[in-house]
């Protein structure tokens, strides 16, 4: 160890990523609760309306989204690690974007049809 690392020092950065990943379980875990106690009552109160999820629109935004920060990725990895497993980390997100928007095209080319 050199005199600006020390032990602590590395043992507190360790634990930050795991405080974060609990907390924000935590979090994502009293808000699903709540979702379903709310949608409870209101289905015990004959006032739930089932909300409509366009599938269309989010696999394009989630495809335009998911396919820029791969390329993203893929470039900035490219050029600073050179072709390695490392540049997986944008390659995996650019391929499933790509995915989502063939599925978007061919998904209103069938609807087009019909």
């Amino acid at each position: 160890m050199d005199k600006f690392t020390s032990a602590a020092a590395q043992v507190i950065v360790s634990i930050i990523p795991i405080v974060g990943i609990v907390m924000g379980s935590v979090v994502v875990f009293f808000y699903l609760l709540w979702h379903h106690k709310r949608t409870s009552l209101l289905i015990q109160m004959g006032q739930y309306k089932r909300t409509v999820f366009d599938v269309l629109s989010f696999s394009l935004l989630t495809g335009l989204l998911l396919a820029s920060v791969g390329t993203g990725l893929t470039v900035f990895l490219a050029i600073a690690l050179g072709v390695n497993f490392g540049l997986l980390g944008g390659i995996i997100p650019l391929t499933i974007g790509i995915g989502l928007l063939a599925y978007y095209v061919v998904k209103q080319k069938i609807e087009k049809r019909q």
